[in-house]
């Protein structure tokens, strides 16, 4: 059970860095327009 809890968490830190990288560089590209 564990090691499921930790997956998940190493997902969700995965997809949520994911989702802020892509939002910075969204902002970034957008801005410079």
């Amino acid at each position: 059970m564990l090691e499921a809890v930790f997956t998940a968490l190493v997902i969700a830190v995965g997809v949520g860095s994911a989702w802020f990288a892509g939002y910075v560089v969204y902002r970034l590209l957008k801005g410079q327009r």
